[in-house]
């Protein structure tokens, strides 16, 4: 079976999570997604503490810092209430009822 790699076209990752790069796959814009409404689970991002600590999660993960810190953060402005939610369809993508199918 063929190893794949569909990240390494992707530019370096910018540290300040501004204007990222190139392309950025739908896998990874889910993952980037699920992952930081993990990290910040619990904490009101309109707050001051989870503004920062979205912003502290996106600059010590180093495959979100492909994506735009906001394009999470707009995607997460999104997320339904109650239950559980996961992100699919990459940046055109929305959020679905249920457990994400890769963590």
């Amino acid at each position: 079976m063929p190893e794949e790699r569909p990240f390494l076209a992707l530019s370096e990752p910018n540290p300040a999570g501004e204007d990222a790069a190139g392309a950025v796959p739908d896998a990874l814009f889910d993952l980037a997604v699920n992952r930081a409404a993990a990290a910040v689970r619990g904490v009101s991002l309109s707050s001051r503490a989870g503004d920062d600590a979205l912003a502290a999660w996106h600059v010590r993960t180093r495959f979100a810092r492909r994506v735009a810190l906001a394009d999470i953060r707009a995607a997460l402005d999104l997320r339904p209430a109650g239950g559980q939610w996961h992100w699919a369809g990459g940046p055109e993508g929305g959020w679905q009822p249920g457990k994400a199918a890769f963590p």
